[in-house]
């Protein structure tokens, strides 16, 4: 059966593990290959055409059932977590509920760039379904690092995702060569641009980084957290799930970073950072009254 870009397919030498779709096929010495960017993981990755079969729709619906099952368990994990900290928030606001609850919560602002438009809509609609104020922004990971210094100065986000798609060629060098990565020196180059605007790790938290990507590049560029201190493959809502913890976490509070990892679907494998300060702001008095 004939492959076409933008069918969905798996690939026979790794058992069809992953759902990609085909982006690009191209002729390499003569042989037909196929640009493929994963569906639920941000991957990217080259392969053989020969190498590739359709995925049926019941495959694809079975696949896809296992993902929503447990980025719905992510979620409610996620959600008992803020209630708690919302809970824990109005008791000392209130002093112990002995005076009025009549205060305002200012969540964190996100701005994301996204390399792949179809993640950005999947992120975008987590983020409205947990409530947290966001710009969504597809750009091409090439050219996120002449694009973002202006971007912070438009929109003053608290939180900057830079993501989209990654991968570790083995063939191009050892882990340690940050060439041997697709897009990290992407990443890495959008980090270094951003801390120019804004050089506080607290004032400006930064999440980084795709599937496979040199995450001690990204630490030490300036990121707070990052992606991938295994080299593994890591979900496409996992950079949502971080920056949420960060973004109802009150600013006076430190952020243990296990606490962040541990509601994502990846884990420590796939994602790491270092100690940062929440950005919640609790405000008094409360109106009522909303203004757009």
């Amino acid at each position: 059966m004939a492959i076409s870009i933008m069918d969905i397919v798996g690939r026979v030498s790794h058992n069809c593990d992953i759902m990609f779709r085909v982006i690009d096929i191209r002729e390499v010495n003569g042989k037909k290959i196929a640009i493929l960017y994963g569906e639920d993981f941000r991957l990217v990755a080259d392969a053989p055409y020969d190498d590739l079969v359709p995925m049926s729709q019941q495959d694809q619906m079975r696949i896809a059932k296992k993902f929503q099952s447990l980025e719905e368990q992510s979620y409610q994990l996620f959600r008992q977590e803020v209630n708690l900290l919302q809970n824990r928030q109005e008791y000392e606001t209130t002093e112990g509920y002995s005076k009025p609850n009549n205060y305002f919560q200012i969540p964190g602002k996100v701005l994301h760039l996204d390399g792949d438009p179809s993640y950005l809509k999947k992120c975008l609609t987590l983020y409205e379904k947990i409530g947290i104020p966001v710009t969504g922004i597809h750009c091409n990971e090439k050219e996120m690092s002449t694009k973002i210094g202006q971007l912070i100065e438009y929109y003053r986000p608290d939180i900057l995702v830079i993501t989209g798609h990654d991968a570790y060629t083995k063939t191009k060098g050892n882990k340690s060569d940050i060439n041997a990565y697709r897009h990290s020196k992407h990443f890495v180059q959008t980090v270094r641009e951003a801390r120019k605007k804004v050089p506080h790790l607290d004032q400006l938290v930064i999440f980084a980084g795709a599937c496979q990507s040199h995450f001690e590049s990204l630490i030490h560029a300036g990121a707070n957290f990052a992606s991938s201190p295994s080299r593994v493959n890591i979900h496409a809502l996992d950079p949502v799930y971080i920056v949420a913890k960060i973004s109802f976490t009150p600013f006076m509070e430190r952020i243990n970073v296990w606490d962040v990892l541990r509601n994502t679907l990846t884990g420590e494998k796939g994602l790491g950072g270092i100690e940062t300060r929440g950005v919640l702001r609790t405000g008094m008095p409360y109106s009522g009254e909303s203004n757009h």
